[in-house]
């Protein structure tokens, strides 16, 4: 028997994957149940997993399938399988499991818009538009690319105009190079950098400051893996 908010859970990720096809983040998981921390959607899919209704997609951040739903909901719309799901496993675009299918070369990637190696901007999501990506830059993860605005990232050998290869991924190490979502709104290109409960967005020229922000104000999007320039 489930829980409520295991039975709020899974009739969400139902909604969401008929929908759109796409797992929903943790941050709208929390928001949909009205919970304080990821730690419990971790408690609540893991349940969900334990009992037979969801299962993990290998190779790709956040994605699940809801195998069935409890026997007081309606069964007419869950499918065999999810098949918009289905169908994003089948391409792995981004991964290195289509490498490893014959993609070729490279593989293409969504490029999302620019983003800003100075000052914050507005994130920007334009699905619209792909790059190639030579494969050796991917790992098993699920990757997207950006286009570099600025130059605050000089000294880390990355300048204005380069396309830089992201990872997504919700934590980071310290000095590792992150997408930060800066208190919901704007996206950077900086280094990651905690200082006890703060986060710390340093950039790496002389010429910009650090900026500090408390934890609740960064969301890591993604780790810089890869980087792209034309001559």
């Amino acid at each position: 028997m489930l829980t409520r908010k295991q039975y709020d859970l899974l009739l969400f990720l139902h909604a969401k994957l008929q929908e759109t096809g796409i797992s929903p983040s943790f941050e709208e998981m929390k928001a949909a149940l009205n919970l304080k921390s990821k730690s419990g959607i971790h408690r609540l899919i893991t349940g969900l997993e334990e009992r037979g209704f969801i299962r993990r997609l290998p190779h790709r951040a956040r994605a699940l399938e809801v195998v069935k739903l409890p026997e007081n909901s309606s069964m007419e719309d869950l499918p065999t399988r999810n098949r918009r799901v289905e169908n994003i496993q089948t391409q792995e675009i981004g991964t290195r499991g289509a490498a490893m299918r014959g993609a070729g070369e490279s593989v293409p990637l969504p490029l999302y818009g620019r983003i800003a190696a100075g000052t914050p901007i507005e994130a920007l999501r334009d699905h619209s538009t792909q790059v190639d990506v030579p494969i050796n830059m991917l790992g098993r993860g699920d990757h997207y690319a950006l286009e570099v605005d600025g130059d605050s990232m000089l000294e880390a050998g990355i300048f204005d105009g380069d396309t830089v290869v992201i990872e997504r991924c919700e934590t980071a190490r310290d000095g590792d190079i992150v997408v930060a979502l800066v208190e919901g709104a704007e996206v950077t290109l900086k280094k990651f950098r905690r200082r006890g409960h703060k986060i710390a967005l340093e950039p790496a020229n002389r010429d910009y400051q650090t900026r500090i922000y408390d934890a609740s104000q960064i969301n890591v999007q993604g780790r810089l893996v890869g980087l792209m320039r034309q001559y």
